[in-house]
């Protein structure tokens, strides 16, 4: 039997046995304050398995008898004991201060919101964004201030791009944050090749919160991790004394495509053709045809996601097992992602709820059918005059620049859709993360806790590419089959105490944790390519590493008032030199509730206001290479052979190194200002952060001779980010039938390089970044002293009476009367000055309706696709001709002008990322309290934008030849059990 039958087996199995008729006590849940009914409340006889949970009218109904005590739970509500003395048994719940008190993770441990000390900010499932979701960090986009996720391009099950606070923490080391599952960090980076996420193995559907900690006193005591934040996701678990449920949610949507290039079409490009200096060469190579390319090689995405959830709790055992499939296109023909997943959470107390056993386990496989990228860039220069097939059936029977005798063109585009449809890639992921974590209770001891942790982390990427001789790619080489992969795999253990005393006589409590941790990474890396004719060629590269930490801290409580929180880490690591292996990192932070205070504890008005101040150290030792301290030999190429009589000889040859190389260093200030009004109706906080980092690692020019390699990757600069942060949210209706919420977050961040010499050296101009294509070399981008980091270097571009760009004339900027090098100037950078985010929800009786928004304001693109093609001299080259961009009309350039800051733009943006509405079904049928929703979410719905490419959302601020985001439309159901 195939395992998808087994499983449909087993859930039909479960569902006849879960499903019973009952004979019920019922009544109406309300709020105590409004009267307004409460959905989704758990109602559970006390000392039993048995519960139910009220509908969205605040009707429940479970099945009890005279005497029985029902117990009322729900977030944000103080619990609720009553005596069961008729059938009939209605209740009001008393709001809990509340959302104050709401459990709050933070590292090695929790907290509440109104003890927390840092600058924390969570997310719950209940917020996430809704739609065509393959990666996890989509759901937060937009929902918290200072962190910016820049979504993944079209290509199904790619990473996006997260930063908080800026994440400009590094030069060259990982500035993604750190991420940790359910108490286990895992691997920061891709999974190997093609860009794909190491999240996207984690199924969306599996998570209930996100926690961000932004500031260095609460990620200090991830130490050597934290420079760029931490992200702790916790997934969903079972409940203790819960009833059996089954949760079938289920998803299908449609992607299509927004934008794309805008080259020149048929029509345009034989009259740019017919007036252009190279005139003579090109329109006798002019075809008959009127193809759009880029129509050619995109698709409407279809997609769908179904989840099935089984969980139940008992006295003291609960479970919760979940299995999901997803598939989605890309906007790419021949793009494609499929994910099967499957978790499972264990909890046992045992010994009168003193020791706590938790098991967590999920896997995923995960089968990516990769586009070739080579189509994005040929299906904007492939000639439109041309057709799609040729007549013949050489090279697969698509068109193609050939020479007289046949044979392709070997410096001409190929035909897009011929390089899609003749080339397969394809990678098969196996992941699988899981921990079991013992939490035992001392009763010798009062307010003593141990927590062991033993997790682990595996994935296993295995690829294939192929490419046919019959290609016009393959041509040369007869065809290619190659193998590519990756194994990455770690294992964590943590040991820690916490001991909790709270000393009524002096007001106060104290929270000690001290604790042990220790992970262990293992990479390896491994490609083949295998041509028809030649000689096969393959590569491995394996490699480990290790962080042992030491970990203390104390919370201090005086009054509900005085709040301080001291930690302390030590760190080592394997990827630097004994001299340099140990990190100490130290944190602090204080915060005054000023709403505990005698003159506002009785307030109204002001039901929360508290003052946090913070400094914590922080450190990065994800710095691309595990041992260069080390001097290291790696083999010479076969071709690179040295030959002693008749033999030859690989060479063996050493690589640069840096004896001395050791940690980034970053020390953090922040203060905060907490807000809650009429019973936290109104909240929010108010950041300002500054932080400086020391012995960035650079990579720089080295003089010859002082070492083995003229560029070398050592501490050497210093940086600086700050900003400000700004959040609130607001119950604006509260009501029976109308509910509506609505939250706000604004950034404000900036980036400055302060030093990247040892020694000040004016002449130092920076380090050049920002490859382009167009040319060998070139670069439009720079790290230099006293400006944000990546910054556009770039001509000024000089403009006649029209508006027009003048081909080759540029500011003079010293005034020397030569354009050369010393006029190229600092023109803005990639990254936003300003960013917002607006998310609304709002219900009427049983119709929801959500959005959520961003905007970014300040953030610069580089246009290289018109920067390389916007030009005559793109028309033609080596017997074929070329498509160019349509600013070719405006500027009508002749050669490229490939430094000129004309093709820089504001690339300042409003987004409207979802949009979502959502109908509740009462209970289909009342005795089974089958309960069903169904949801229509428009995603990635406009863009309001000046730029002029595809998307003005683009990390590192080059635009060439990007994936498109797709528009996608979902349909989805989800229904209860």
């Amino acid at each position: 039997m195939k395992p998808k039958q087994k499983l449909v087996l087993f859930l039909i199995t479960i569902v006849s046995i879960g499903v019973y008729s009952q004979d019920m006590i019922n009544g109406v849940i309300t709020e105590k304050s409004t009267g307004n009914p409460i959905p989704g409340v758990n109602v559970i006889i006390k000392g039993t398995a048995n519960g139910a949970v009220s509908d969205f009218d605040g009707n429940y109904i479970i099945d009890a008898s005279i005497g029985d005590v029902l117990l009322f739970s729900y977030i944000g509500f103080k619990n609720l004991e009553v005596v069961v003395t008729t059938s009939t048994m209605n209740v009001a719940l008393e709001e809990d201060a509340a959302t104050l008190d709401e459990v709050v993770i933070i590292g090695y441990g929790t907290t509440t919101v109104k003890d927390a000390t840092g600058a924390i900010e969570k997310v719950t499932s209940e917020e996430f964004n809704p739609g065509a979701i393959t990666s996890p960090e989509q759901l937060i986009t937009g929902k918290t201030a200072g962190v910016n996720v820049i979504p993944p391009g079209g290509q199904p099950g790619q990473a996006g791009t997260i930063s908080i606070r800026g994440g400009n923490s590094s030069l060259s080391a990982n500035n993604s944050p750190l991420v940790v599952i359910d108490g286990v960090p895992i691997d920061q980076g891709t999974t190997g090749g093609n860009g794909v996420s190491a999240l996207n193995s984690i199924n969306p559907n599996d998570i209930e919160s996100f926690v961000v900690l932004k500031d260095a006193s609460s990620t200090a005591i991830y130490g050597s991790r934290a420079s760029a934040g931490v992200i702790l996701i916790t997934t969903k678990s079972g409940k203790l004394s819960s009833p059996f449920k089954i949760q079938v949610n289920t998803t299908g949507s449609i992607g299509m495509v927004q934008r794309t290039n805008e080259v020149l079409n048929a029509e345009q490009y034989r009259e740019v053709a017919a007036n252009s200096q190279n005139a003579s060469l090109i329109v006798p190579l002019l075809g008959n045809s009127n193809t759009d390319w880029q129509d050619e090689i995109f698709q409407e995405a279809l997609g769908t996601d179904t989840n099935v959830t089984l969980s139940q709790g008992f006295g003291s055992t609960s479970y919760r097992v979940s299995a999901g499939y997803t598939t989605q296109e890309g906007l790419v023909k021949t793009s494609r992602f499929e994910r099967s997943s499957a978790s499972i959470n264990l909890l046992q107390k045992l010994f009168d709820n003193s020791l706590s056993i938790d098991l967590n386990i999920r896997g995923a496989l995960t089968q990516d059918d990769f586009a070739n990228g080579g189509a994005l860039g040929s299906a904007s220069l492939f000639d439109p005059t041309q057709s799609v097939f040729s007549g013949s059936e050489n090279f697969g029977g698509f068109w193609e620049w050939l020479q007289p005798n046949g044979d392709p063109l070997p410096l001409a585009p190929r035909n897009p859709v011929g390089l899609l449809q003749q080339l397969n890639n394809t990678a098969e992921t196996e992941r699988a993360l899981g921990n079991i974590k013992l939490d035992y209770n001392a009763p010798f001891l009062p307010g003593l806790n141990a927590n062991i942790n033993l997790g682990f982390d595996y994935n296993e990427v295995n690829g294939v590419t192929d490419t046919p001789a019959s290609s016009a790619v393959g041509f040369f080489t007869q065809g290619t089959v190659g193998d590519y992969g990756s194994i990455r795999r770690s294992t964590l253990i943590d040991f820690f105490l916490n001991y909790k005393k709270d000393i009524e006589s002096i007001r106060s409590s104290i929270e000690l944790t001290a604790g042990h941790t220790f992970q262990k990474f293992y990479r390896k890396n491994f490609n083949s390519n295998t041509p028809t004719v030649g000689t096969p060629v393959a590569n491995s590269f394996e490699t480990q590493n290790a962080i042992e930490s030491y970990v203390t801290r104390l919370r201090y409580s005086y009054d509900s008032r005085y709040l301080l929180t001291v930690s302390y880490r030590s760190d080592g690591s394997s990827r630097f030199s004994e001299d340099n292996r140990w990190g100490n990192f130290f944190a602090a932070a204080l915060a005054w509730n000023i709403s505990e205070e005698s003159f506002l504890k009785d307030s109204k008005t002001i039901s929360n206001l508290k003052l946090r101040l913070g400094y914590g150290e922080t450190g990065q030792q994800e710095i691309g290479v595990d041992f260069g301290y080390l001097p290291v030999y790696v083999n010479g190429a076969d071709n690179q052979q040295y030959q002693l009589g008749s033999t030859f000889y690989n060479t063996v040859r050493p690589q640069g190194f840096d004896e001395n190389i050791k940690w980034e260093e970053s020390e953090t200030y922040n203060i905060g200002l907490d807000y809650g009004f009429l019973d936290n109706r109104i909240s929010g906080s108010i950041e300002y952060f500054t932080r400086e980092t020391n012995d960035v690692l650079n990579l720089i020019p080295i003089p010859s001779g002082t070492n083995l390699t003229n560029q070398l990757t050592t501490n050497i600069g210093d940086l600086e980010n700050s900003g400000f942060e700004f959040t609130i949210s607001s119950d604006l209706v509260r009501s029976t039938d109308f509910n509506w919420n609505v939250s706000f977050n604004a950034s404000y961040l900036t980036n400055k390089i302060l030093k990247l010499n040892i020694v000040d050296d004016p002449s130092f101009i920076g380090v050049p970044t920002g490859f382009i294509t167009g040319g060998i070399g070139n670069t439009v981008q720079i790290h230099r002293v006293g400006s944000p980091q990546r910054s556009f270097l770039l001509y000024r571009q000089v403009y006649d009476t029209d508006g027009r760009p003048i081909e080759g004339v540029y500011e003079d900027i010293n005034d020397d009367g030569v354009i050369d090098s010393e006029d190229l100037a600092i023109r803005e950078n990639p990254a936003a000055d300003y960013l917002f985010g607006l998310s609304s929800s709002t219900t009427y009786k049983n119709w929801d309706l959500s959005f959520t928004m961003r905007a970014s304001l300040g953030n610069y693109v580089y246009n290289n696709v018109a920067s390389s093609t916007g030009n005559e001299f793109g028309l033609q080259s080596l017997g074929s001709n070329r498509n160019v961009h349509v600013s070719i009309l405006e500027t009508g350039f002749r050669n490229n002008q490939l430094l000129s800051d004309y093709y820089l733009e504001d690339a300042s943006f409003l987004k409207m990322d979802n949009i979502t509405l959502g109908y509740n079904f009462r209970d289909i049928i009342k005795d089974d309290k089958i309960g069903l929703r169904l949801q229509f979410t428009l995603q990635n719905v406009f863009t309001i934008t000046g730029y002029d490419g595809i998307d003005p959302e683009i990390a590192g601020g080059i635009d060439n030849n990007f994936f498109p985001r797709p528009r996608n439309i979902v349909f989805g159901a989800n229904m209860n059990f």
